[in-house]
């Protein structure tokens, strides 16, 4: 009996602090097609993009098959100034998937998970392994709205909430909101 009881807790704590259900990657990311500027669409809200607009991150391939990262915003709470700041990414391991490691304050790492990507490379989906963090991406500062719903339901199917997603101001010429909906 105190084996079992013994069992039962362990499973229970072990159950409490670790995810069974992550998010699933993309299976084959080709980082060399993935190099280049990506503008924000939308995110979750997070405490570093706090008053954050006109959001981009420029990826450049590095000698080292590393990536530089680095990302750019207009903080509109500091009278249009540009915020920058620069890291770096690699594959989280060898099978070539959607799991980066990026850091922009080492040796601190923090996931990168590319949860769906289109086949031309023309949008990407970025997630973390706790759905604490999420952002949809593109290579044109705003989305066609029939993508724009699929990719919000997918995300729903992998267990996102996407009611939670605030939508990227980009300063287009019609608003970049219109081109969401």
């Amino acid at each position: 009996m105190r084996n079992i009881i013994i069992v039962l807790i362990a499973m229970t704590v072990a159950g409490c602090r670790f995810p069974t259900d992550s998010p699933r990657v993309v299976a084959n990311v080709d980082l060399h097609r993935y190099v280049g500027t990506w503008y924000e669409i939308a995110r979750y809200p997070n405490r570093f993009q706090k008053g954050c607009s006109h959001v981009t991150a420029t990826y450049r391939m590095l000698d080292d098959g590393h990536l530089e990262v680095v990302n750019r915003c207009r903080r509109d709470d500091r009278e249009q100034a540009v915020a920058e700041i620069t890291g770096r990414a690699r594959a989280a391991g060898d099978s070539g998937d959607g799991k980066l490691k990026v850091t922009f304050f080492w040796p601190f790492y923090g996931h990168y998970w590319i949860i769906d990507l289109a086949e031309d490379y023309s949008w990407a989906v970025v997630g973390h392994p706790r759905r604490k963090y999420l952002w949809i991406l593109a290579r044109q500062p705003y989305l066609a709205g029939e993508v724009l719903e699929q990719l919000l339901r997918r995300l729903e199917g992998q267990g996102y909430d996407a009611s939670r997603l605030i939508f990227t101001d980009q300063g287009t010429s019609s608003g970049p909101f219109d081109k969401h909906r």
